[in-house]
């Protein structure tokens, strides 16, 4: 009885686990937190979570645990997980259509012939069963050349590290990604997020940058802001001893990242985000946010209820009823204009921490008022921080990005990149 008890509980919890990843148990509220927690690993790797949940229904089976009628019900309810996590990742695997299906909408079905050569990307890699199961997680040794260069006087806070590939010649004059990571504004670091992006890029001849940032509650807003753009002045100025072109920055990060990419990418020159280098150039050629907050005031009813104490408390320090101006300075919906550069937005329809409905609202808004592209791919099934992971989805994602931001690179214009190189990935 206790062996099968066992085996009933783990066969709940494989089923409870999967059923969470095709459909969160909530989008908001207390439960989303764990909701987005215990989604992240099935939604993206659901063949190696799927091998887990078969040795956990082995294990607790041990003993008798599948006999009697509690070993039939976990039986069946770790078969209906199987085929959960197989639809989990035939709808990944689709996800290459979503993306095509955004870009052609967007920038034309004859997008890819308005890419000129020397910046066409090389073929899609190959999605093969070895990627699929064992993903390369060595990117960061393979690219990261410098790391931990001071670009401001905030000690770790403000250091950033460059990826490139060893053999790029020092006068490329290659495209250049400048990397945001996320974290809520109160926590994260440039390791570990948007490195699949920065990997595939790096790999394909470009350079990438990824910066720390102050961080609250010892950070008071617009300290975050201020030292994104700072990084982005030391890119200007010092990315072209590194094989970079200082003139084509293309700027991305997701969750606080991706809010503060976009703030960057829709307010170069403004005094307030640039104090004490206000003439400084700040502008980027184009902006990727994945799952980004695009507004605090919730002027659309698009925004978490809960978000607003924690950034009172935490972050602004004031209240949003008394401070409301610079709340919404420190909205990129406020910032949209003819002006903004190319975006390509990104948001997975299950994401529990930032609503998918505000990523429509920005695309919306930012369409209305901007005379350049506006791409928008919203990802079926896909959860908060989707990219974090070597995954299908990721796999196929940083090659639609790479695409557009070729289309974006072509009618640029600029210098021809010195010398090609060979991709491999």
């Amino acid at each position: 009885m206790q062996s099968q008890n066992r085996f009933l509980l783990a066969s709940v919890a494989n089923a409870a686990t999967t059923a969470n990843a095709l459909r969160p148990v909530s989008r908001t509220g207390r439960l989303s937190l764990p909701a987005f927690a215990a989604a992240m690993i099935p939604s993206e790797l659901p063949v190696q979570h799927g091998v887990g949940q078969g040795l956990l229904a082995l294990l607790a089976a041990r003993g008798g645990g599948a006999k009697g009628w509690r070993g039939g019900l976990g039986v069946a309810l770790n078969f209906a997980s199987a085929a959960g996590l197989a639809q989990v990742f035939r709808v990944a695997g689709r996800s290459g259509d979503v993306l095509e299906a955004t870009l052609t909408e967007e920038l034309g079905a004859d997008y890819r012939s308005r890419i000129e050569e020397p910046f066409s990307p090389k073929p899609d890699v190959p999605l093969t069963r070895r990627r699929i199961l064992a993903p390369d997680l060595r990117t960061r040794r393979r690219y990261r050349t410098t790391r931990d260069i001071a670009y401001g006087d905030a000690g770790r806070r403000n250091r950033l590290d460059v990826w490139r590939r060893s053999d790029l010649p020092d006068d490329a004059r290659a495209p250049v990604l400048f990397q945001v990571h996320g974290g809520a504004w109160v926590m994260g670091q440039k390791e570990n997020q948007g490195e699949p992006l920065m990997g595939h890029l790096a790999e394909r001849g470009w350079v990438c940058v990824a910066a720390n940032y102050r961080l609250s509650p010892r950070a008071t807003w617009p300290d975050h802001i201020v030292d994104v753009k700072r990084a982005l002045v030391w890119v200007k100025n010092n990315i072209a001893a590194h094989g970079g072109d200082p003139d084509f920055v293309v700027i991305t990060g997701g969750s606080a990242g991706g809010h503060l990419c976009s703030l960057a990418a829709l307010s170069s020159g403004t005094a307030d985000f640039q104090p004490g280098f206000e003439d400084a150039d700040t502008s980027v050629a184009a902006a990727v946010p994945f799952y980004g907050v695009y507004d605090f005031t919730n002027r659309h009813g698009t925004s978490r209820a809960d978000i607003v104490p924690f950034l009172e408390r935490r972050v602004f320090k004031s209240a949003l009823v008394d401070d409301r101006a610079r709340w919404a300075q420190a909205s990129p919906i406020s910032h949209v204009s003819a002006d903004a550069p190319p975006f390509f937005v990104l948001h997975g329809t299950n994401d529990s921490l930032v609503p998918v409905e505000q990523a429509r609202t920005f695309v919306d808004e930012l369409r209305k008022a901007s005379d350049r592209p506006v791409a928008y791919a919203e990802l079926p099934l896909a959860q908060h921080a989707f990219d974090v992971f070597a995954s299908v989805r990721t796999h196929h994602t940083v090659h639609a990005i790479e695409r557009f931001l070729a289309v974006v690179r072509s009618e640029h214009g600029g210098p021809t990149p010195a010398e090609a190189v060979t991709a491999t990935a």
